[in-house]
């Protein structure tokens, strides 16, 4: 597939919103026929959209969501419309211990995304994760 394909949501500020989108990316990226990172993949996805909920301005305010498929990548956006945090503070701290209840999130970013982007105001995330396929590309379901 030569285009790029695309899901977008907007997502009530609920972990049951979470669980059900989640679903729904799992049926899309197994349109692509292809399992090879599919948990790095949900495992960013959950992260990000979980922070927006947890820290964001609850379930009153929707959550945005992102999602481009192309070949052997995909690109995550998540954006709400909280305060946001200084990032930049939280990235220059040392890794938390995996024992840890909080402050994972920017470790499991690292260890899973190829790249991480903050806007200034930290309330919206991008990350790209790539794979090491065989030219699968990520295609649209319905």
């Amino acid at each position: 597939m030569s285009r790029r394909c695309e899901l977008r949501a907007e997502l009530p500020g609920t972990l049951e919103a979470i669980d059900a989108f989640c679903r729904q990316f799992r049926s899309w990226y197994a349109g692509a026929g292809e399992e090879s990172g599919r948990f790095g993949a949900e495992l960013l996805l959950r992260e990000a959209l979980i922070n927006s909920v947890k820290y964001g301005p609850g379930a009153d305010a929707p959550v945005k969501c992102v999602l481009r498929g192309g070949r052997r990548r995909l690109l995550i956006a998540v954006k709400d419309q909280g305060k946001g945090f200084d990032w930049r503070a939280v990235l220059n701290r040392a890794p938390v211990e995996i024992t840890s209840t909080g402050g994972r999130g920017l470790e499991i970013y690292r260890r899973y995304a190829d790249r991480v982007r903050f806007n200034s105001q930290g309330n919206s995330v991008v990350l790209v994760k790539r794979f090491q396929t065989t030219g699968q590309t990520l295609k649209e379901t319905r």
